[in-house]
């Protein structure tokens, strides 16, 4: 059994799929880890994304909670959302396509509940063949090259920042996530950036990911913008 955590997953316009990922991962906590709770972050959806999952926490096993940002405010403040409201020691983000299983969860779990790290986040750099689905060769390309940049700006020791699955030791990263302010898709470098910049001690893992259609990102407005995000962590 894993101890008690809270998982935290930010939604936008995810009524497709939200229903799915909801049920594995209410039956996911309740068999693995009964005391744990669910908070999903509606930010601003227009589907009935609220509404399903709503109906879903009706009568849900364990301890459930619905935050509503509205209007959308981006992934990123969704997520700090969902962690600084966390009512448990640790802390899991995990993005709403489950790319990364929860069958991984232990692999970040453990180490913080051990006493080993303050975070603990998935790649899927460190080893590829743990990818099952491959992105588009244009969009992974890309993520490769944008993740060397941010190790050219940052300093960062990290091959992967943007994998959706990072968990917190919530004691020592609620001071981290107060202090940040990026609130697109670059709000996972602010993070990694500020915990290794305060002296916290994080780890990269490697985990199973697979690739999901839908993703929210706009290949290119979005990487322009999520570069100069990563650009302003330099003045920091």
């Amino acid at each position: 059994m894993l101890p008690a955590f809270s998982v935290v997953i930010p939604c936008f316009n995810e009524a497709a799929r939200i229903g799915v990922t909801i049920r594995a991962t209410v039956d996911y906590l309740h068999k693995n880890s009964p005391e744990s709770e669910l908070i999903v972050v509606n930010d601003g959806s227009t589907d009935a994304t609220a509404a399903i999952a709503r109906g879903i926490f009706s009568d849900a096993k364990i301890t459930t909670r619905l935050l509503e940002n509205f209007p959308n405010h981006g992934k990123g403040a969704a997520v700090r959302s969902g962690l600084l409201a966390a009512q448990k020691p640790i802390a899991l983000f995990s993005d709403a396509d489950l790319s990364t299983p929860l069958e991984e969860t232990p692999k970040v779990i453990e180490p913080i509940a051990d006493g080993e790290v303050d975070i603990a986040f998935g790649s899927r750099a460190l080893d590829r063949q743990l990818i099952g689905q491959h992105q588009p060769w244009r969009r992974e390309q890309a993520g490769r090259i944008f993740n060397l940049l941010v190790r050219l700006a940052t300093d960062l020791p990290f091959w992967d920042t943007q994998c959706g699955f990072k968990a917190f030791r919530m004691d020592a990263c609620r001071p981290i996530l107060e202090a940040a302010r990026i609130d697109g898709f670059a709000f996972d470098v602010e993070l990694l950036f500020l915990a290794h910049r305060a002296g916290l001690r994080i780890r990269e893992i490697p985990v199973r990911w697979n690739h999901s259609a839908g993703s929210k990102v706009r290949f290119f407005q979005d990487s322009l913008r999520m570069l100069r995000e990563i650009v302003t962590l330099r003045r920091l």
